[in-house]
């Protein structure tokens, strides 16, 4: 079990579909300096990530939060959960066994409630990628006040139809595959990179020892590895999360409810994602502009699609230099 973890407990929630749960055992890990001495950022992890994200060797987002780093720990507090069922905690009774219960909202909603319960009543930022990042755009409405700003890497403010249809398809191999976190990984690898990437990573090698092209053995070891780490169970919740993402249900449009969020709004999209694809964004951006809202939208040139957020550590750091 992962010593530096903490856990923070909410009782009595209710999901935003009606199930009421006595109590949910939030983990969550804390880095740089002690909580409440120093500014405060929040990391929300992506679909397979966790709150580990600065320690030295095992730290996902280490590339971009330690000592000296764009988010310095000397600088800084950082606070990350895991999300609830993650399976981070090797507590299995905290896995959750009915997904559908829950929504990114509801995510959102716990992780705000915990903050408030730490007595956190101010972060410098809130930031996170991918799922994360949406999660971060609905902590941003339910808590109008409690980031300076809000920092979506690689993500968005709703699912959009492409992202729907590729987690169905995810649903779909979790349900009926026979390695079914294996093989879920292995086709969500496709989407995560590029063809360019995949050419210039690969180049059509083989693997001598395996007799197959490299791309496939390294497509089988990424399934291998999520298999080894990740409860199918977690991995339904996280992607079935995924589809939930949209912060205008049953609140109007997104010009009415964009209004609400009084962070300045940063937008960090990939040029070559086409999972999390920047066209959205810029549709965002374009909106948030027509409204007179604050906010920002940047752009990372990688080949590496999706990915990117985690491979182009320089260009992060140069885009967002000027919020830490």
């Amino acid at each position: 079990m992962n010593s530096s973890l903490k856990y923070h407990s909410i009782v009595d929630f209710t999901t935003e579909t009606g199930v009421v749960y006595d109590e949910l055992e939030l983990s969550y890990e804390v880095f740089g300096q002690k909580l409440h001495s120093a500014p405060i950022v929040l990391v929300n992890h992506a679909l397979t990530g966790n709150s580990d994200v600065a320690s030295p060797h095992s730290g996902w987002w280490k590339g971009i939060i330690s000592e000296g780093n764009l988010i310095d720990t000397n600088k800084y507090t950082i606070i990350s959960f895991n999300i609830p069922g993650n399976g981070f905690d090797k507590k299995p009774d905290n896995l959750i066994e009915n997904y559908k219960d829950f929504t990114a909202r509801d995510v959102a909603q716990l992780f705000g409630l915990a903050l408030q319960q730490l007595k956190v009543e101010k972060l410098h930022a809130v930031i996170g990628g991918s799922l994360g990042g949406g999660i971060s755009w609905e902590m941003s409405v339910l808590f109008p006040s409690l980031a300076d700003n809000l920092i979506v890497v690689a993500s968005d403010w709703k699912a959009s139809d492409w992202i729907l249809a590729h987690n169905k398809v995810q649903e779909q191999i979790l349900l009926n595959s026979k390695k079914p976190v294996h093989d879920a990984r292995m086709m969500a690898m496709m989407f995560y990179r590029t063809a360019g990437s995949f050419k210039e990573k690969f180049n059509r090698t083989v693997n001598e020892n395996l007799g197959i092209p490299n791309v496939e053995s390294w497509l089988l070891h990424h399934g291998f590895q999520l298999e080894n780490r990740f409860h199918l169970q977690s991995y339904k919740m996280v992607n079935h999360l995924l589809s939930t993402l949209d912060i205008v249900r049953d609140r109007g449009s997104f010009r009415e409810v964009a209004p609400l969020i009084k962070a300045k709004i940063i937008q960090i999209g990939i040029d070559s994602d086409f999972f999390f694809v920047p066209q959205e964004n810029i549709e965002t951006k374009n909106i948030l502009d027509e409204l007179g809202i604050d906010s920002v939208y940047k752009e990372i040139v990688s080949l590496h699609g999706h990915d990117g957020f985690l491979v182009e550590d320089a260009q992060l750091k140069n885009l967002l230099k000027d919020v830490f």
